[in-house]
């Protein structure tokens, strides 16, 4: 039973993570410590079926519940308490870092491992600067050609919400369907839009289950033929993506009680961060 209600506690937070936009559901699933457990699980579904749910629903129903429930929260706190909400989850990343470099710490520093890491940094601290998108979609009239684009949409957010260090609600934001898609969710309880945000959330939400298997079965076979270098790429990825979150929050204007609010919600996410990835 105690397994269970850590899992669900992971999936919550995995689930909030997946909500705010530079924060990496990937990255977070690794410092939590289910990485590679939740891409196997997702790899071989069938091969282990009641292994698997077992796994996979309790982090599933706390990943539901976290967006169901703090969808609108996580809105309000980003417009207006953006500094404490960011470091709080820089805190939770940061606290799970030791626990992934151990698994390279006694490993040889090869020039490969090096690039690997090299290019997966430079990449996030490119997307991070990547300031501009494509203008926010309007989602009040669905069609065909809509639903189509929805499903590629749900398959792309899928796949960045899975790889380390980048976010799927960043690369929404980009492509202009992020609030669309978090303003349906808020409203998912209002019953006179159901059949509206059911055509919306439908076509997203098959997108995002095939793109999450199409990913993990390649990050498995990584995993498998190139762990060492792949976890080099993986702490590039993860480094930056602290970094640029850091960054994202000197955009911002705040004041000094705000700060040290920020700070001791970094803290506390540290040590989160680190004790549920070491369970």
């Amino acid at each position: 039973m105690k397994d269970k209600l850590i899992l669900m506690i992971k999936g919550f937070i995995l689930g909030i993570a997946n909500i705010i936009p530079g924060v990496s559901g990937g990255t977070l699933a690794i410092t939590l410590g289910i990485y590679e457990e939740l891409i196997n699980t997702i790899s071989h579904i069938f091969s282990n079926l009641k292994k698997n749910l077992s796994f996979i629903i309790p982090l599933g129903i706390g990943g539901v519940l976290s967006i169901l429930l703090l969808s609108k929260l996580l809105n309000y706190t980003l417009e207006n308490y953006p500094v404490p909400t960011t470091l709080f989850f820089v805190g939770l990343i940061v606290g799970g870092v030791p626990l992934i470099y151990k698994k390279v710490a006694n490993e040889k520093k090869s020039k490969g491992n090096i690039i690997a890491f090299i290019i997966t940094f430079l990449l996030i601290i490119f997307l991070t600067f990547t300031k501009s998108g494509l203008g926010e979609v309007n989602l009040n009239e669905i069609n065909i050609g809509m639903i189509f684009i929805l499903f590629l949409i749900g398959i792309i957010a899928s796949a960045t919400m899975v790889v380390p260090g980048i976010s799927g609600s960043f690369v929404l934001m980009l492509l202009g369907f992020y609030k669309p898609i978090l303003n349906t969710v808020s409203n998912i309880t209002n019953f006179d839009l159901l059949s509206h945000n059911m055509s919306i959330l439908i076509p997203f939400g098959i997108g995002v289950l095939l793109g999450i298997i199409l990913i993990a079965k390649l990050i498995e076979f990584l995993l498998k033929k190139y762990e060492i270098l792949t976890y080099y790429a993986i702490l590039g990825f993860i480094i930056s993506s602290i970094l640029a979150l850091i960054i994202g929050v000197f955009d911002n204007k705040f004041g000094v009680m705000e700060l040290i609010i920020g700070l001791v919600l970094f803290i506390v996410g540290n040590i989160v961060g680190y004790k549920l990835g070491d369970e």
